[in-house]
Formats: structure tokens, sequence, C-alpha cells
């Protein structure tokens, strides 16, 4: 049930929301370190599980028996997860303040979730009527000390011909040409971004209750764009809270043909979804000379995208795992 002051932080805990598949190799690290991170806050852990085959299930059970444990029974997916974690936090006597959404290689520094938590609502900065229903830590790689570039822009067909051209990182300085946010001055203050990278990130209540489940469709990937695009399509935007940190081990996603092949379909399905059928075409093709080009300098992964990009039906259906 919406609450009658969305913006207010409520009585409820926060639900810390975590999904997992085959993670019991970082999370016994991830449960040690949420008392730190969550310093200052009352919490309560959801972790919903899509079907592990390793120990994940019994790492939960053992580290963490106060967790509420949800098990899909099917490799569903992370918004499915998600939905999944919210659904359980929600049957809660009480409810939830606010959720916190967060990968199982996430590791918190000190403080880091109230940080986020105490940022949600109403602020004036903001302006337009519109509240921080999204908020995002300064993220670094496992070295604790570089900062990984978690902002970006909405996709743009000038933006997508940019990364082509000029590759992402160097793209990244003009808005115009890049979706990634490269400039360091963004990192260093409260930034408003069309969507941020969704290994950690507090949800309000208020934005949860306006915008709903996440979209299922999406298996992997795009699905905290899309959620993040939704929550602004309603009033709510996202921000990066610099005061707030997190070290995120990272993924495979820059070197698995797979899975570097359904980002780049997503992110052409999502675009697809928010414009019409001309510009989602050059889209599209954009996309594809980005990885063409790429593919043409050796790298595997932009070569399977390619191949999956050139085929004609590629755009068809919901991508499974």
């Amino acid at each position: 049930m919406p609450s009658r002051h969305p913006d207010r932080p409520g009585s409820g805990p926060v639900a810390v929301l975590v999904v997992t598949w085959n993670s019991a190799g970082v999370l016994p690290e991830f449960l040690a370190s949420l008392p730190e991170g969550m310093a200052g806050l009352d919490w309560r852990l959801v972790v919903a599980d899509n079907d592990s085959a390793d120990d994940t299930v019994e790492v939960v059970r053992s580290l963490a028996p106060e967790a509420t444990l949800v098990q899909t029974g099917r490799n569903a997916g992370y918004a499915a997860g998600v939905n999944a974690a919210l659904a359980a936090a929600a049957e809660w006597e009480g409810g939830f303040r606010a959720a916190l959404v967060c990968n199982p290689d996430i590791r918190m520094r000190r403080g880091c979730a109230k940080v986020l938590v105490d940022a949600l609502g109403a602020d004036p900065a903001v302006g337009n009527g519109r509240r921080v229903g999204i908020s995002v830590p300064l993220l670094y790689e496992e070295d604790g000390r570089t900062l990984l570039h978690s902002l970006r822009r909405e996709s743009r067909v000038t933006r997508a011909l940019g990364e082509a051209v000029l590759g992402n990182r160097r793209a990244g300085r003009f808005p115009r040409w890049s979706e990634l946010v490269t400039d360091p001055s963004a990192y260093e203050r409260a930034t408003v971004a069309d969507w941020a990278t969704g290994a950690l990130m507090a949800l309000s209540r208020a934005c949860l209750d306006a915008c709903g489940a996440w979209d299922e469709s999406f298996f992997l990937y795009s699905e905290e764009t899309e959620y993040c695009l939704r929550a602004r399509d309603r009033g709510f935007v996202t921000r990066l809270e610099p005061a707030a940190a997190a070290t995120h081990l990272g993924g495979d996603s820059q070197v698995s043909p797979r899975l570097w092949t359904l980002l780049t379909l997503n992110r052409v399905r999502l675009y697809r979804r928010r414009h019409g059928v001309a510009a989602t075409a050059a889209f599209r093709a954009a996309v594809l000379l980005r990885e063409t080009s790429r593919a043409a300098l050796g790298r595997p992964a932009s070569r399977a995208a390619a191949r999956a990009l050139a085929t004609p039906f590629a755009l068809r259906g919901t991508p499974g795992p």
C-alpha cells in the first residue's frame, strides 16, 4: 500500500534485496560486509535465488539464517529475482521504508547505504517537482582505487554513432556523442543521470509504488536502464551520491561473447520500445557499426554481437539464459 507521505522515510526497515545464481563464491564476503555497509540503518535481508546449482542456498542458510530466502525454482533472470524479493519484503509486518538492490559481488564501505537512503525523497535542488527516487554510490574496481564510470545518458542515435567512431570513453566527454559519462566532475558532486549501472542502488518506497514491478522481459542487462527511465517518466530522478562508495568485483559481460551479445541486443530492444521504427533502424545500424569495427580489431565478444545484430529476427521474443 502506498504511503500517505511518500517522501517521508517511514518506520519500516530497509529491505536489502540480493539476487543470486551460483553465487556461493562471493556470497560469504558479501554477507560479512553487510553490517558495516548498512551501519546506522534498521535493515532486513532478502535473498532471491534463481535455482543455483552450487552451495548458494546452503551458504545463506548457514551464514544468514535470519534472512528471508526466496527460491524462484528456475533461472528466472535478474528482474524476476528482484520482483520475487520485493514481493517477499512486502509481506513483512509493517512493510519496508526503502529497498536496496545489490549484486552479491558488491562490498559497501562503511555507512554507504545510509547515505543512499537518506538521499531519497523530496529535494528542492532537483527542481520541476521531481524527487530523488533512485540513488547510487561511487563504484570502484576490485583494487578499491580505480573508479568505475557508472553514470549513463539515455540512448540516442548520435550517441551510438559517437561511440562507434570515437569509442565510448573518448566520446564520453561529450554529452552529445556517448551514453557513458566520463567527466570527472560528474563523480565529484551529487549528479543526476538518466540511468546508472544497477550493481547497487537504493529505491524509495514512493518510486517503487509508482513504477511497479521490474520488467522481466529483460532476462539480464537493460532491466535497470528501463527501470530508471520509467522512474524518470513518473517524476523520479536517479542521482549519484559521492559520499557513498562501494567496491564492485565485476562481471564477465566484457569478455563473454554470450553475455556481451545479450547486453547489446537488449540495448536495442529497449530503444525500440521508446522510439519509432525508423529511429530504431538507425540506432541498430549505429550499434552494429560499433560492434563490427571492434570485431575487426579481433574482439570475439563484438564479433558475436555483430553477428546477432545482423540477424533479421534477432530482436524478436524475450531473451533467455
